[in-house]
């Protein structure tokens, strides 16, 4: 007998021929939906046909195909076969056991077809072939897992993320020629795990027999203990062809999740639904007890996650794509993503194992602080788009304005270089740094008095800010107009003129806005982060716009703001002098 017949499940086939009735097999195909006979417990079954194993097999008369095959094959030569851009095997038309198994399961031969008869054996209800639904896969395999390849040493080497095939779990078969078919995972003869799994998946344990995820097995996803949301469940439940779902939690369900082995919504990389932000939000939608991200997707600002997602690939370039877009696996890798809160490091777990973009301009796998994920898309990138104020030296670059070479900087790459802040507001100190979400947050995140999801998902403020700050002048000065720069800067101290005399005046008085002078993220040329908003201020004369960092008497102005000429007089003027003979 051949050694690989003997060591595959089609040898059972046999067994229950020999065993006349089938008692070798009465806790595996004859009580199950297999079992196509008219004594069979599933709903397709025959209308007095009583031998359980013909429909597949017989000792005369068979189709001469192994092991004794007796049902009659599809003409079917032009299956739609898996593809993926991320794909290194070489997919073709079904072949060996799997097609066997699509001569039922591709709906296209009738179910009582079989060799040994003379005529089809007559079903019951009216069926003939395979009716609609889960176990009729069709013709067209795209969004089911990829089938007859070869699975070797020389495939393993193209793709990583592949185990060696010679440490398969012994319950997980290729092949005599090497390729993955249908029996690599489901033994037709056996359903004690469901969907004639070859193995209990719970917790996705037969994907990663052959499936490599780095950092899935400590992953927020696999140690989740949360229920599915009800629309999940019943999805998969649906798809596991029962009525309800037996693993009820993330971690039990692992890959499924977000994965489907047939019929998946999008199909390369088998996703469950085709829209990519629905492979998360199905969960992060408030429904199960998770925070409501999706609620920040409908804001007014937000990172556009249902424009242009599709384009996202693993292969594409991650700075500059070919169509710019934002999808959740751009900031989140689902494999990866821990719950631990952000480190001294700056990177939560939410981040972890995301590709990134260091202060050098360099692409690095994985993010150690939250700015080299931003500096992805908001640094180098040629397409990053325009900026949001009218500035007299225009940069959008924010990994070339946070640089430590330029005069000022909101220390997010390094400390600042002022010493003394007096508006500061505890614990802020001239010692710290900030991260970009600090900023740019969910207005009704944790960190802006709320309970909702943290992150730039989305908020009601533009660009994305935790609290508002208005960009334009002529607006009355509040707490809630300038909430955001107040967060960290005492407002008693700023209208003070702690930090400069003339606070109160430009703000208060001349309904100036702080955005009008200073320039969030960084400046290369000028201290204090000033950088003239050019839509209100003007040269003066023949002096182009100029702010000349204060002595004894603070700093002066060479500017036209709000038809207010600057001029400088007395020291400053001196000042000014010198610094033109230099």
């Amino acid at each position: 007998m051949n050694t690989n017949f003997r060591n595959t499940p089609w040898r059972w086939a046999l067994i229950c021929l020999m065993a006349a009735a089938g008692s070798a097999c009465a806790d595996s195909v004859v009580n199950s939906v297999h079992n196509l006979s008219a004594s069979g417990p599933g709903t397709i079954k025959a209308n007095s046909e009583k031998n359980a194993c013909v429909f597949c097999h017989t000792v005369h008369r068979t189709t001469g195909d192994h092991p004794l095959w007796n049902h009659s094959l599809s003409g079917i030569t032009n299956y739609v076969v898996y593809s993926s851009m991320t794909l290194k095997a070489v997919v073709g038309q079904p072949n060996g056991s799997s097609r066997l198994c699509l001569s039922c399961h591709d709906g296209t031969v009738a179910l009582g077809m079989v060799n040994s008869h003379t005529s089809p054996i007559s079903m019951a209800n009216g069926v003939t072939t395979m009716p609609s639904g889960p176990s009729n896969l069709g013709t067209d395999l795209s969004g089911d897992h990829p089938i007859s390849f070869v699975y070797d040493a020389a495939l393993v080497a193209k793709d990583s993320n592949l185990n060696d095939p010679t440490t398969l779990n012994h319950k997980v078969k290729l092949d005599p020629s090497s390729q993955v078919q249908c029996a690599s995972c489901h033994n037709a003869h056996d359903n004690q795990f469901g969907n004639f799994l070859v193995m209990d998946n719970t917790a996705s344990a037969l994907c990663v027999v052959c499936h490599v995820t780095p950092n899935w097995s400590g992953s927020a996803h696999a140690m989740s203990t949360k229920v599915l949301p009800a629309v999940l469940a019943q999805r998969i439940a649906q798809e596991n062809r029962s009525k309800k779902l037996t693993k009820k939690t993330v971690g039990a369900n692992g890959c499924e999740i977000c994965h489907a082995t047939h019929f998946a919504g999008a199909r390369e990389r088998l996703m469950r639904f085709d829209a990519p932000e629905q492979n998360c939000l199905v969960c992060h939608n408030g429904s199960m007890p998770a925070k409501n991200v999706a609620a920040d997707f409908q804001k007014p600002s937000v990172h556009p996650v249902t424009l242009n997602a599709k384009a996202h690939s693993p292969q594409e370039d991650p700075v500059n794509p070919s169509v710019r877009h934002v999808a959740c696996a751009d900031c989140h890798n689902p494999h990866a993503a821990g719950t631990a809160a952000k480190s001294s490091a700056r990177v939560g777990g939410a981040l972890l194992g995301v590709t990134g973009m260091n202060s050098s301009g360099a692409i690095i796998k994985a993010v150690s602080k939250e700015y080299e994920l931003c500096y992805r898309c908001h640094a180098d990138s040629i397409a990053r788009g325009q900026p949001r104020v009218n500035r007299q030296w225009s940069e959008t670059n924010k990994r070339l304005q946070f640089s430590p070479g330029n005069q000022s900087f909101h220390p997010v790459q390094t400390l600042g270089k002022n010493p003394n802040v007096p508006s500061l507001i505890t614990p802020w100190r001239t010692s710290s740094t900030v991260t970009c979400e600090d900023c740019h947050n969910s207005d009704q995140a944790a960190s802006a008095g709320g309970s909702g999801a943290s992150g730039p998902h989305g908020s009601i403020y533009s660009p994305l800010l935790e609290r508002q700050l208005i960009l334009t002048d002529f607006t009355p000065e509040n707490p809630a107009n300038y909430a955001l720069c107040y967060k960290c800067h005492s407002r008693d101290s700023i209208l003070g003129n702690q930090s400069f005399k003339y606070h109160s005046k430009h703000i208060v008085d001349d309904k100036t806005a702080c955005t009008t002078c200073h320039d969030s993220h960084g400046v290369a040329t000028n201290q204090r982060l000033i950088n003239f908003n050019v839509n209100y201020v003007s040269p003066v004369g023949a002096n182009p716009i100029q702010y000349i960092p204060g002595g004894l008497n603070g700093p002066t102005c060479i500017l036209k703001c709000h038809d207010y000429d600057h001029q400088p007089a007395g020291p400053s003027a001196q000042r000014l002098k010198l610094l033109k003979t230099r």
